[in-house]
């Protein structure tokens, strides 16, 4: 996984001091790591944002004005309800022998055998996925093969959990939780309803 810089600058906890950051441009935040004392920090909001809204996860080195550094993961966000804004961040520190749980979007990859021939429609259900490992073990991106998905078929969590080398990262979740399906077109399923509903009928009579 791929490590990105964000400088960082401490600050105080006090009244109205997350909304005056918020107005210069700053998000409040918090570095935390177990056993070790929280530290209030702020960072620049533009330079979150792009790693918040970018399509991979990151390593993230948090890099205070005294030239020290420390690695972290991005753990929690909230957010402004109305203006969607990050308005405040929690970085979770760690070393390298660490076991993590992060949470990495799905990447789907192909065209599945359902859509292509069958005329059905790829549902994605998960756009994410959370992940349990070491950190040099941790990806990016999840990627996901739909090539050989038919009609009506899903790809599990535990079919994914499958595909990854024993030892290296677990996947959390029930394993029968349904990742990515195909449906069936609109017009087949309809039918496939009311045949259904026909059955049930002539078994009432």
């Amino acid at each position: 996984m791929e490590t990105r810089a964000l400088s960082v600058n401490l600050r105080e906890v006090k009244k109205n001091e997350a909304a005056k950051l918020r107005q210069r441009g700053l998000v409040p935040a918090v570095v935390y790591h177990k056993g070790e004392e929280t530290v209030a920090i702020s960072v620049d909001e533009i330079a979150l944002d792009k790693l918040v809204h970018s399509s991979e996860s990151h390593m993230i080195d948090l890099k205070y004005p005294d030239g020290k550094s420390v690695r972290a993961f991005i753990k929690d966000l909230q957010f402004d309800p109305v203006s969607d804004r990050v308005i405040h961040a929690d970085f979770k520190r760690f070393t390298a022998d660490e076991v993590l749980e992060m949470e990495v979007p799905i990447h789907v990859e192909g065209e599945a055998t359902g859509v292509k021939l069958g005329g059905g429609k790829l549902q994605i259900i998960m756009h994410s996925l959370t992940l349990k490992g070491k950190p040099a073990n941790m990806p990016e991106h999840f990627t996901v093969d739909v090539t050989n998905l038919e009609l009506g078929q899903s790809l599990h969590i535990g079919d994914l959990q499958a595909t990854v080398p024993e030892g290296t990262i677990e996947i959390m979740g029930e394993a029968d939780a349904a990742v990515v399906s195909v449906a069936a077109p609109r017009k087949e399923a309809e039918v496939e309803e009311e045949t259904e509903t026909e059955e049930e009928t002539t078994e009432e009579a």
